[in-house]
């Protein structure tokens, strides 16, 4: 087995923990603990990482799990995203009014995701954002890779459900 760095193996997961924490809280400092507490984690395990076949799956788990128990001690309080709002690319127009409706849309989006259930929005993110395979994602949320199927495929279904009620809304 390879030799585990932390700086080289585990600290470039950071940026990808932090969404996933981000999306579980729906709280940018609950998300910045819950990394924290991740890295000090997996640092304190390090005697085990020998024994460790995937350190990225390792890190989501323990992230994923802190940022469960982060939001049962919130009970379950649901705040949004708190000034997240990545560049948008406006390559595709130069139309204003094309560029705020495209922005409107994502954020409309971002909103129907956080209101999906944890799993389900566990899922997507770790599929559909970080483009994780139906098996990693399996390992890090303790669920069959044909129960993450069903959660990825009700999750985009209530998206696409809701993001079109939404739109049609007032025709």
């Amino acid at each position: 087995m390879k030799k585990t760095s932390f700086q080289a193996d585990v600290l470039p997961l950071k940026d990808e923990l932090f969404r996933l924490a981000m999306r579980i809280t729906l709280n940018r400092a609950e998300a910045e603990d819950v990394v924290q507490e991740t890295m000090l984690k997996v640092w304190s395990r390090r005697d085990q990482w020998e024994r460790i076949d995937s350190m990225e799956a390792f890190c989501l788990t323990i992230c994923r799990n802190l940022a469960l128990d982060k939001v049962k001690q919130a009970d379950n309080q649901s705040a949004s995203l708190e000034g997240t709002t990545e560049a948008t690319d406006n390559s595709y127009t130069s139309n204003p009014e094309e560029q705020t409706v495209q922005k409107d849309r994502v954020e409309l989006v971002r909103r129907l995701i956080d209101r999906l259930p944890e799993k389900q929005r566990s899922v997507m993110q770790l599929r559909d954002i970080e483009g994780k395979s139906y098996r990693d994602i399996a390992t890090v949320m303790g669920i069959s890779e044909e129960q993450v199927k069903v959660n990825i495929f009700r999750a985009r279904q209530a998206v696409k459900k809701a993001f079109i009620k939404n739109e049609q809304y007032g025709l």
